[in-house]
């Protein structure tokens, strides 16, 4: 799909959808957790969707409602054969590898796009010493796992992502592990593991002492622990709303705004709330209120940030530094490699279209703002987020951007182009026509 973006001006209210890993995580959640569960303000992106079909493979039925998801569940339960889908969604893959091999029959986990190039050989270290048997395609998918799980004192290396740590936690959740310890040496997006644990909490399920990012131990001794698994008291969660979505409509509003967002907690532990921090470095002015955030036009600033614990974040920053008129400094880069697309590749090569020179040196994307782009034919590479970054870009360029591969936002943001029409875009969007 083609999309047209033109030079536009955004003013109005928009109510900030839910977040994918809020929304995730919560099924895998209400899977683990015995009983009835409402989700309220569930996510519909392909990624929320595909969670919900991996949660009724491994036993749990799910009734859409008026306003939420009626999850039932009974715990783990292997459906022979057992072949678990979880679409595009690496969160998913790495989160539901783990408590799937909590189940004792074998279970094939598979997925599409992008995902089959994403490592996976974490498994094949990491399971066997658990009492699982792994089987991945040279380190891809699909992968084949058969516990029981049993828990132990392990060691793991969080360099790569801090995914492959929120599965195996869920899976010592489900496994009701016991005075064991997951050491993990050199761990990444810290504040991701906030979310886990934060929602491991919230259900009730036996949840981990964080020591400072390096050892998550298990005692398993307390009565609440013993219970958690058992209980079947209906329980309720609200599925907060999205700062990563969030990020472009802030960058939008800094751009061509003034916009107000609304839905967003202000004390979360999503990584993403960083944004705020980055608009701060780059001059863009925000009110916060019982309302949400209004967010202003301003002369944007060069800055530096880094976004090793927030990766999702380059994608709308590369948007906001290339209307500074001097360098940005975005640090993290190695982030950027198994994601959708190579995104330090994608952005270079897409904004360069436009007229942006975006360099790397090492672990850093230097981008040379000039205060003015230019519409031009631009491709969202298959990532959703260059999608809405792209976007984001051309309703301050000079001329029209068109935006090939536009279908690509289905994966976390489907309604992403209607919200920006709704708010006073320009665009030619089959559609919205």
């Amino acid at each position: 799909m083609k999309v047209i973006v033109h030079p536009s001006r955004l003013e109005g209210t928009l109510l900030v959808p839910a977040s994918k890993s809020v929304m995730q995580r919560a099924c895998a959640a209400a899977l683990i957790r015995k009983g009835e569960t409402r989700l309220y303000h569930p996510g519909h992106s392909a990624d929320d969707k595909a969670a919900i079909e991996v949660i009724e493979a491994m036993g749990a039925t799910v009734q859409k409602q008026d306003d939420h998801y009626l999850i039932k569940s009974n715990g783990l339960v292997a459906k022979k054969p057992l072949l678990v889908h979880c679409g595009e969604s690496g969160l998913g893959m790495r989160m539901f590898t783990p408590i799937a091999a909590c189940l004792s029959e074998p279970v094939t986990l598979d997925g599409h796009g992008s995902l089959h190039d994403r490592p996976m050989g974490f498994f094949d270290q990491v399971l066997p010493p658990l009492g699982v048997k792994v089987r991945t395609t040279g380190g891809r998918l699909p992968i084949q796992v058969q516990g029981p799980l049993v828990p132990s004192n392990i060691q793991i290396d969080g360099k790569l992502s801090s995914q492959f740590l929120t599965g195996l936690l869920f899976a010592y959740s489900a496994a009701a592990a016991k005075q064991v310890v997951i050491e993990v040496e050199g761990l990444v997006s810290k504040p991701y593991i906030d979310l886990t644990l934060s929602i491991i909490r919230a259900f009730g399920l036996p949840c981990p002492e964080n020591k400072a990012y390096q050892q998550f131990y298990f005692s398993g001794q307390t009565s609440s622990d013993q219970q958690a698994l058992t209980r079947r008291d209906p329980f309720s969660f609200w599925v907060e709303s999205d700062w990563s979505s969030a990020s472009f409509f802030l960058v939008a509003g800094a751009l061509v705004g003034p916009i107000r967002l609304q839905g967003l907690d202000m004390n979360s532990v999503q990584a993403d709330r960083a944004i705020l921090q980055a608009l701060d470095a780059a001059g863009v002015g925000y009110a916060m209120d019982t309302k949400g955030i209004v967010v202003h036009p301003a002369a944007i600033k060069p800055f530096q940030f880094d976004a090793t614990d927030c990766p999702d974040l380059f994608p709308p920053l590369v948007a906001l530094a290339a209307f500074a008129q001097g360098d940005t400094i975005l640090s993290g880069a190695h982030r950027l490699t198994h994601k959708e697309s190579d995104r330090a590749h994608t952005l270079k090569n897409e904004f360069a279209k436009m007229g942006v020179l975006i360099e790397q040196d090492k672990d850093q994307l230097i981008v040379h703002g000039k205060g003015v782009l230019t519409g031009a034919l631009v491709s969202a590479c298959g990532d959703h987020r260059i999608a809405m970054a792209l976007a984001v870009a051309g309703l301050r360029a000079t001329g029209a951007t068109e935006i090939t591969g536009a279908e690509a936002i289905k994966k976390s943001y489907p309604d992403f182009f209607a919200d920006l029409s709704m708010l006073g875009a320009s665009l030619s969007l089959p559609d919205l026509n």
